[in-house]
């Protein structure tokens, strides 16, 4: 990050001993203003006859020899001032008039300091404070408009030519992400290669994808490959309350990447000031709309020999301005998705770096349990296992650890709530229906775990991770997920006669699948027909939905097919459970009894799980 930290500590020194020196001057000023008033003489004045008399009776206590003057203090606190003729001899006035001086307390003092530093604190000292405030207060408004100057600035965080240590090695998977922007990092670094051509480089590179899946890492590292500045800034960084700043900082940003160039301008997050521009431009919307202009502006204005190049990342390209899309602007949209499985196993091996595992530990395994999950979710998990093996004060990180963090990461941490001898006996039978349809299900997954330990909202869980990724899902495997969810449920009723609320997520996934298999995948005797909402579907596969017009009647038949799906998911769940009721009780009390049963203690209890093609 670039940063000036030995101006900012001069800058720092200056005040400080501005604000020392003001600190001296006033105290000096006090200081010297009490001496004055300390020093004040007193008004009363007598004959230098009566000072002899008094002196001659011993009443004088104290004498303060001036040059022209005697400061007398008697034995009864009383003061006065006595003229006396400069020059004159006092000590030997005071043996003519008979009077021992080594009687009286004699003090002889120089006016001429006295009056110097009397002057200085009555009439030169408030000058010099009042200069030295005025000079302080008209330093503080310079700085406050400098300040405000800076306001308009922008926040981006700028890395220097080689202090982008991140590069594609560093990235796993995305190869064909990689690729597209190889040809990028190829024309920063070789431009006249593509120049001789009549080619130029893409101005923009548009990121699109959900959130964790590396949309920030691949552009820090399009910059480490490339050995150019990289400046850093969110969209929402443009945004603030006052109308302007966000062009303004959209136009120092892209003055201070053009003074830089070769370079690239990375905004993450860009459609909280890209997004399309209404009618009422009024308020926020007016200042998102000025800055989105802005970019717009300043996109136009590269020049092929001007080598700066915009990455921008985005979750919901489907809300962008078209006119930020259009070519020229961002002329490249690349997709990115959710890790597959050798991905997966990449990207685990990239953020085991500088972690000690055990030998047991399989990445083959481990991407095949972590199906769905995204980059961020995989190092968040190895750094969660980590932390586990340390609380637990072990040296390596071992399977056991991955597991919990796992299941962490997905589902929430473990809590140990108490749950009387009814509840416990209930979700134990409804975990062990929904694993029990699970494995008897042919086209269905088989179980890995089922547990009665609550995690988050959940009192229980039976985890199923896919063995493979699905780009296709047929209508028996649609079929039959909706049936293996709806098996808690039938557990419940089966053993206790009674429906509780612990299967109103189950119920509510199932109706969801069931009403996409009608409305939009075609999968009833209603035919081919997609009956939900029409979506337009732009080049990364997202759009705008809008409602379809659908007739009563269909509707009614829509309800009709949707409700047939889940009554037969539902009969066929009782049906298997009927069937088996001894596996049923056996695995439910063992739930009880140890609270978590992993696969090979499911197995050992069912049996091995039936082929496909076995009928249920």
């Amino acid at each position: 990050m670039f940063k000036l930290p030995k101006v900012r500590r001069r800058s720092k020194r200056r005040r400080s001993w501005t604000t020392w020196l003001l600190v001296a001057l006033a105290l000096f000023y006090f200081l010297s203003l009490a001496w004055h008033y300390q020093q004040q003489l007193p008004s009363q004045e007598e004959s230098f006859s009566q000072f002899l008399h008094q002196a001659q009776t011993g009443e004088v206590k104290k004498v303060v020899v001036y040059d022209q003057y005697l400061q007398v203090q008697l034995n009864n606190h009383q003061a006065y001032l006595v003229n006396r003729e400069p020059g004159a001899s006092f000590i030997q006035a005071l043996k003519d008039a008979n009077v021992n001086p080594a009687q009286l307390d004699i003090v002889f003092n120089n006016q001429n300091w006295s009056k110097i530093i009397s002057d200085l604190a009555v009439n030169i000292f408030p000058l010099l404070l009042t200069v030295a405030i005025f000079y302080y207060l008209f330093k503080q408004a310079g700085r406050a408009q400098s300040s405000i100057l800076s306001f308009t600035k922008s926040r981006a965080k700028f890395f220097v030519r080689g202090r982008q240590t991140v590069t594609f090695k560093d990235v796993a998977g995305l190869e064909e992400a990689k690729k597209e922007l190889q040809e990028v990092v190829d024309f920063l670094r070789h431009p006249k290669k593509y120049q001789q051509l009549g080619a130029r480089t893409p101005k923009g590179v548009l990121l699109v994808g959900p959130s964790g899946v590396g949309k920030t890492l691949l552009a820090r590292a399009v910059a480490g490959e490339a050995r150019v500045p990289f400046l850093s800034m969110a969209g929402s960084e443009f945004m603030e309350v006052l109308v302007g700043v966000g062009a303004s900082r959209v136009r120092d940003l892209f003055n201070t990447a053009k003074k830089s160039a070769p370079a690239i301008i990375f905004i993450d997050e860009i459609d909280a000031i890209g997004r399309a521009r209404s009618l009422a431009g009024f308020g926020a919307q007016g200042e998102r709309d000025q800055t989105l202009n802005q970019i717009l502006v300043e996109m136009d204005g590269f020049e092929p020999n001007e080598r700066v190049v915009v990455i921008a990342a985005t979750n919901r390209g489907d809300l962008l301005d078209p006119a930020l899309l259009r070519p020229g602007r961002f002329d490249r949209r690349i997709v990115l998705t959710l890790p597959d499985l050798e991905e997966r196993e990449a990207i685990l091996q990239i953020h085991a770096r500088g972690k000690p595992f055990t030998r047991q530990v399989s990445w083959r395994q481990l991407a095949q349990r972590t199906v769905g999950f995204s980059g961020a979710d995989l190092e968040n998990m190895l750094n969660e296992a980590a932390i586990l093996a340390a609380r637990r004060g072990k040296k390596k990180i071992g399977p056991a650890e991955l597991e919990e963090a796992a299941l962490k990461v997905k589902l929430g941490p473990a809590k140990k709530r108490a749950f009387s001898p009814q509840d416990k006996a209930i979700t134990a039978y409804h975990e062990s229906g929904h694993a029990l349809v699970n494995w008897y299900l042919p086209e269905m997954d088989p179980v890995q775990k089922i547990s009665i330990v609550s995690r988050g909202l959940a009192l229980g869980f039976t985890l199923i991770p896919p063995s493979r990724d699905r780009p296709h899902l047929t209508r028996n495997y649609l079929e039959e997920q909706i049936t293996a969810l709806l098996g808690g449920r039938a557990a419940e009723e089966l053993q206790f006669q009674e429906m509780t609320t612990g299967a109103a997520s189950d119920i509510q996934e199932a109706t969801k699948i069931a009403r996409r298999m009608v409305v939009e995948y075609g999968m009833s005797p209603l035919g081919p027909l997609n009956l939900g909402p029409q979506v337009d579907l732009n080049q990364w596969g997202q759009g705008i939905v809008t409602p379809q017009e659908v007739s009563p009647e269909m509707r009614a038949k829509i309800d009709r097919e949707v409700q047939k799906i889940i009554n037969r998911g539902y009969r066929r769940a009782k049906g298997i459970l009927r069937q088996h009721r001894r596996e049923l009780d056996r695995v439910a009390r063992e739930l009880l009894k140890k609270e978590t049963l992993d696969r090979t203690e499911f197995e050992a209890l069912v049996g091995p799980k039936p082929r496909k093609g076995t009928k249920n």
